[in-house]
């Protein structure tokens, strides 16, 4: 007979054996990690690459036993929810994952007035956050202290890289024309006095809706023009519109430089040979050698979603986790620690090394893409190019 005493041994013994023949991460509760990101909504689909690499980098730290919290391996448990597009409904749900669901981190939303607007959400819990996606002159309007931007494609900063490039590849003339929303007006607003200062002269300049179906008064007009360099200031469905009626209309300018869009794989399958010799903006490419695991982060991309990352948005989603996984293995997860972890060290990144000063990276510096026989290379700055500027040739 089986007596209460005898099962109880037999059931601790059982146990003990288990908990020895099981890995030790499994021992250890989830790191639970929280975001909000638009799901649905107008926002969606620029905001599916940064969802992806989340989901990817969760499935990577674990398949290596979990996150390093301070010498201790956790698993990552992500807490996700929709923001449907909508900045007042990410800060809703920011405030719940710090008070209700208690996650131990937080990951940031898609896209700059998100980010800005998490800002003072952070700033009264205390719970620091490294940004990603977010560029705009703004981003210098928030409080240092709980959220980073690590991009170094800040409209201001790229008004003078970009001109310093046409100067030097012997523009004389451009065309400019922009999307009116925020940060491609804000590009605008920055470019067109630098293109005046260095004696550039602004031939064509209008503005766009963001509804735009057609685009040809436009381009027959920049045709007619002859600039040596055309400005498309666009986002990415309107990128992709500009690039065929360009190609189909017949612009001949040896500088184009299309803001958003051409660094993605849909851009180059949309418009195909058209795409060669785009400039765009950018500053990683998995080219670069010296960049531990630039080519590691592309390759399990693209094995795992069947295409390209995305060489701005992409990048930078990853990079803010590399950060985000070092100062964790340093600080653990108090919050305090973590902030004076991340304000002050100088992490190694798929895009170098990269030391915040306020709310800015200031070490990685404002770069361009050239879509180069298919692939993209950093033309500008020399400092970290991995391949000089070719003139475009035909449409």
């Amino acid at each position: 007979m089986i007596t209460r005493r005898h099962f109880m041994t037999a059931a601790a013994a059982c146990l003990v054996s288990i908990g020895l023949h099981m890995p030790l991460h499994a021992q250890e509760s989830p790191v639970r990690i929280g975001y909000s990101i638009s799901k649905t909504g107008p926002f969606a689909a620029a905001a599916q690459e940064q969802l992806a690499v989340y989901q990817m980098w969760k499935d990577e730290v674990n398949a290596k036993g979990g996150m390093n919290v301070a010498g201790t391996k956790r698993p990552i448990e992500l807490v996700e929810y929709d923001n449907q597009s909508k900045p007042e409904q990410s800060i809703r749900i920011y405030e719940k994952l710090i008070t209700d669901d208690k996650v131990d981190l937080l990951l940031a939303p898609w896209g700059t007035p998100f980010q800005i607007a998490l800002a003072p959400v952070l700033e009264k819990y205390k719970f620091p956050v490294v940004g990603n996606t977010g560029a705009s002159v703004a981003v210098r309007q928030v409080k240092p202290g709980y959220i980073w931007f690590p991009t170094s494609a800040i409209p201001d900063r790229m008004a003078v890289e970009l001109t310093a490039m046409l100067k030097e590849n012997g523009v004389k003339t451009a065309a400019v024309i922009s999307n009116i929303l925020p940060f491609t007006k804000e590009i605008k607003n920055f470019t067109e006095p630098e293109l005046e200062k260095a004696g550039i002269k602004v031939v064509y300049s209008t503005e766009y809706p963001p509804s735009i179906k057609d685009m040809t008064s436009m381009v027959t007009q920049i045709r007619d023009a002859k600039p040596d360099a055309v400005l498309v200031l666009s986002y990415p469905a309107d990128s992709v519109l500009y690039q065929k009626q360009a190609n189909e209309i017949g612009i001949k300018s040896p500088f184009q430089f299309v803001a958003v869009g051409p660094s993605t794989s849909a851009f180059r399958d949309a418009t195909g040979q058209a795409s060669e010799g785009v400039v765009t903006i950018g500053h990683w490419s998995p080219e670069h050698a010296e960049w531990p695991n630039a080519r590691a982060f592309r390759d399990n991309f693209v094995e795992r979603y069947k295409h390209e990352p995305d060489y701005l948005n992409a990048a930078l989603t990853y990079l803010s986790l590399e950060i985000l996984e070092q100062a964790v293995a340093k600080a653990g997860l108090d919050k305090e620690k973590l902030r004076e972890t991340i304000s002050s060290d100088t992490f190694s990144t798929i895009n170098g090394d990269i030391r915040f000063e306020g709310v800015e990276n200031v070490i990685t510096p404002t770069a361009f893409l050239q879509i180069q026989d298919g692939k993209l290379q950093i033309v500008w700055p020399d400092s970290i190019a991995t391949s000089k500027f070719r003139p475009k040739s035909g449409g």
